[in-house]
């Protein structure tokens, strides 16, 4: 007998092995099997056969059977009916057979056109193998290996089925049913199946297949239960009717399936994307409404209108400003996280709409914190400006108060004609008196200037009713010019009568003399006395202090002087009353008398304890100003070195490769969590400073630190840990997405932070309060050298290339999270248009455009309809309406963003 393959030699799908002589002991081939397996194909061409080795033998139906399960053309039958004819045709069979690859050993054409069943039977089994099994391959795995493969993850879940082999696995009808309901549950009640019932289990599994799957009967129940161990070619030929029945589910469930998963990572960008853009605008905007205030610089006119324009900012750095760093902050690790998506899922990079990229946003709030440290410094200068102006205006009122208190009724008195009807004496009198008033007018010259100069300075100084100011001091010039002008004239009249006056008492007149200047150096001390003063120091007020002790010294002198002058008016009281002169009580001289000195001089020493009082004061209250700064200096000479330190201790974490990422992750979220423990001692911080600002305390020799060294150095601190921390997020991200080894990424690493070194060497010229020793990019030399250390031969043309895949935006450095994407970059493996466009293609059943109702049967209720909506209308020919144009869709999703 010739020898036929053996089901156990043949390995699909090349047919590459030598087939081996089939033993004398193979069992027979399963004529019923093979026959039904030939029918099921058939009638597809309106035909059957009844009996295999009988009907076969002219080559017409093999040639026909051929036909239909290769959907190709043979050749032309030959129509005769003798027996060359026969041969012919079933060579022409064979011919083809042979030219799929098989390689028949020992089957000719005579055999089967003389009826020989077992022959027959072989070939029938060769064709079975070729274009039922052969194409059968599951994870490059043989053919019959394959079919099993999937036999066994079908059946997986269910209870009682174990599929082994071919043979004994099958008997109870249990892997049958089982793979009938894993693919169509509507037609078997698997819970109501029994193993003890293998009969009854086995005709349902073929019943339901004949009838609605198309499959039909090859095998017989009773046969199967009975044998010891069934045909595993009749098993093996039955089951790949299964495989093949399922298999168009089984392509669709995975297309639908990597089209879900591309859809997700899409709809995932999208909202990102949206996201982003939403916060983008809103911070953006924020900015927009904020440099208009922070740039008014419209001083108000009032010390209290400018102390709340002052606490109006300080709210906007303890309360609204805060929040809108961590924005900028999340913004900016949103964006990174972005763009790393992006890159893992074979995705564009993200390019948000004009005005909000990330350089713009950082380029707004550098505007802001610019215009906003001005703000600050304006908003000082002007109350130092005001606290002066409301000083120079209250010192201006006194000083006209005095002045004007002086001049009233002088002009009056400068144009009486009472030396008309006066005697000698008495126009002597008036002559003394009026040289002691111009020495009078003469001292208050200085207090008239004095008045100028301050209206003078409040007008220099802008102050906001110096209207009235201006119309007080020109009232005081106009009346100073023309007290000058009558006192000339009445000199003249004067005189002009002075021959007729010839004595005058030497007495009064020297008391005159002596009294005037005393009296306005009293006015002067009570003046000075009363004098408001402004100091920010305990220096200025231990100065002032100082000057009024060196004037109470003056004190004993004054005295001197005081009682020399009460001397002279006690001599004129002693010679009236030695020469029984009668005197009027009025000295012609002047209009000063003892009882003003004493009152004056009373008044003086009534002022020096309150000044001494109000010095003390001042003293306590920049004593108390001191204590205010110190305590302030002690906690920012702490909290300032603290904040440098954890910028260095967080930048040695980063670059650390002696642990892996998730150690590095676990040490800067420790980190992050100290920084947020120590946010207490900047509150307080900001306490002592409001106290300082509210006592008007504009320096601080204690400290090199100001608040906004510590806020700028907090601020900073806040953003380089949430930084750092999503760093490290995006490597783990791209470490596991592009399975780099630990050891890889530590290499890369240590690679970085030599040449990053080098980078930062370069930076440390240029000085900063929080520089870190490493600054986490390099420049472009160090980013060739770096290269070059690791193996690159690199020319202009290539290095300029991979400089476009790193720096993108032309920034003149690299990342290091740029510089892991370029390393890994090769590596990923990512979906591609076209696998989602071949995905497409299976679910449209190969046409070029696919229908609302098969995305909605093939794809989840939300894929489907993110699809249609997205999709355009197909264009063509011989359409139904409402077909979809998925290959430009795919091409879009992959393409530039919208956003």
């Amino acid at each position: 007998v010739p020898s036929l393959p053996d089901l156990d030699s043949f390995t699909a799908p090349t047919f590459a092995s030598p087939p081996t002589p089939m033993p004398q002991s193979l069992s027979p081939f399963p004529r019923q099997t093979f026959t039904a397996w030939c029918n099921s194909h058939l009638r597809k061409a309106g035909t059957q056969i009844e009996n295999i080795e009988e009907d076969f033998r002219n080559g017409l139906k093999l040639m026909l059977l051929l036909e239909v399960i290769s959907g190709e053309r043979l050749p032309k039958p030959d129509k005769g009916k003798m027996r060359f004819h026969k041969i012919a045709n079933v060579n022409k069979a064979l011919d083809f057979i042979a030219s799929k690859g098989v390689k028949l050993v020992s089957i000719g054409a005579e055999e089967i056109v003389d009826g020989n069943v077992k022959m027959t039977l072989g070939m029938i089994w060769t064709i079975i193998l070729r274009f039922a099994i052969q194409d059968i391959s599951v994870e490059e795995t043989s053919a019959k290996e394959g079919l099993l493969l999937w036999c066994q993850r079908k059946t997986a879940p269910y209870r009682n089925v174990n599929v082994q082999n071919f043979h004994i696995s099958w008997k109870d009808g249990l892997a049958l049913c089982a793979l009938i309901h894993r693919h169509r549950p509507d037609l078997i009640d698997y819970s109501k199946l029994r193993k003890d019932d293998p009969i009854g289990n086995l005709n349902t599994a073929f019943e339901v297949a004949e009838k609605f799957l198309d499959i039909p009967k090859m095998l017989d129940a009773e046969d199967i239960v009975n044998t010891p161990k069934p045909d595993e070619k009749a098993i093996m030929t039955y089951v790949s009717c299964f495989y093949h029945a399922f298999a168009g589910a089984e392509q669709a469930e995975t297309a639908a399936n990597r089209i879900c998963k591309v859809l997700a990572v899409n709809q995932e960008n999208e909202r990102l994307m949206e996201e982003y853009e939403k916060l983008a605008s809103e911070l953006l905007e924020w900015i927009r409404r904020t440099i208009p205030w922070l740039e008014n610089r419209v001083a108000e006119q009032t010390m209290r209108a400018m102390q709340q324009k002052l606490e109006d900012f300080r709210d906007y750095r303890r309360v609204h400003k805060p929040p809108r760093v961590q924005e900028k902050c999340q913004l900016e690790i949103n964006f990174n996280t972005l763009q790393t998506k992006l890159r893992l899922s074979n995705r564009p990079a993200f390019m948000p709409s004009e005005g909000k990229m990330v350089s713009d946003i950082a380029n707004a709030w550098k505007g802001l914190e610019q215009v906003e440290k001005g703000y600050e410094e304006w908003l000082l200068t002007e109350i130092r400006r005001l606290e002066r102006l409301d000083h120079l205006a209250e010192k201006f009122k006194q000083k006209c108060n005095l002045h004007e208190a002086w001049t009233a009724g002088k002009e009056d008195l400068l144009t009486q004609k009472d030396y008309e009807s006066a005697s000698l004496m008495e126009i002597r009198a008036l002559m003394r008196k009026h040289e002691a008033f111009e020495s009078d007018l003469a001292a208050h010259q200085d207090r008239v200037e004095q008045i100028a100069a301050i209206a003078q300075e409040l007008n220099e100084l802008d102050y906001h009713d110096a209207a009235t100011i201006n119309a007080r001091c020109q009232g005081i010039c106009d009346q100073w010019d023309n007290l000058g002008t009558l006192t000339q004239k009445r000199r003249d009249a004067l005189e002009r009568v002075e021959k007729l006056w010839e004595t005058i008492d030497q007495l009064y007149l020297e008391f005159a003399k002596r009294a005037a200047p005393f009296n306005n150096w009293m006015d002067g001390a009570t003046e000075d006395l009363q004098d408001m003063f402004i100091v920010h120091s305990i220096e200025e007020i231990q100065s002032l202090i100082t000057a009024h002790d060196q004037f109470k010294a003056t004190l004993p002198e004054a005295d001197k002087e005081r009682m020399a002058t009460m001397g002279i008016q006690n001599e004129i009281l002693k010679i009236a009353q030695t020469y029984g002169i009668k005197l009027s009580g009025i000295n012609p001289y002047t209009n000063l008398s003892p009882q003003d000195i004493t009152n004056k001089w009373e008044t003086v020493k009534h002022l020096v304890p309150l000044r001494d009082q109000m010095l003390q004061e001042e003293l306590a209250r920049q004593q108390a100003n001191e204590r205010l700064r110190r305590q302030f200096a002690a906690q920012a000479n702490i909290i300032g070195p603290w904040i440098q330190t954890k910028m260095e201790e967080i930048g040695h974490v980063s670059v650390d490769i002696s642990g892996s990422l998730e150690e590095q992750m676990n040490n800067l979220k420790q980190y992050e969590q100290n920084i947020i423990n120590y946010k207490s001692n900047i509150d307080k911080l900001e306490g002592d400073h409001q106290l300082i600002q509210e006592a008007l305390i504009f320096d601080n020799k204690h400290t090199n630190y100001t608040m906004e060294h510590i806020r700028v150095g907090w601020e900073q601190l806040l953003t380089t840990i949430a930084r750092t921390i999503n760093e490290v997020e995006n490597q783990i991200l791209t470490r596991d997405a592009k399975g780099i080894s630990q050891e890889q990424l530590n290499e890369f690493r240590a690679s970085f932070n030599h040449f990053d070194r080098v980078t930062s060497a370069k930076l440390l010229k240029k000085k900063s309060c929080f520089l870190q020793k490493r600054n986490g990019m390099m420049d472009p030399d160090d980013f060739r050298a770096c290269l070059i250390s690791m193996g690159y031969d690199l020319g202009e043309v290539e290095f300029a290339r991979i400089m476009t895949l790193v720096d993108p935006n032309n920034t003149g450095v690299v990342t290091f999270q740029a510089f892991i994407d370029f390393m890994t970059r090769e590596t990923a493996e990512t979906d591609t248009a076209e696998q989602v466009m071949a995905s497409f293609k299976i679910l449209a059943s190969d046409k070029p455009y696919i229908t609302v109702d098969e995305l909605r049967r093939e794809l989840p209720p939300e894929q489907a309809e993110y699809c249609i909506t997205r999709m355009t209308k197909y264009i063509g020919t011989d359409i139904p309406p409402g077909a979809l144009d998925y290959i430009s869709f795919s091409s879009a999703l992959y393409g530039e963003s919208d956003l």
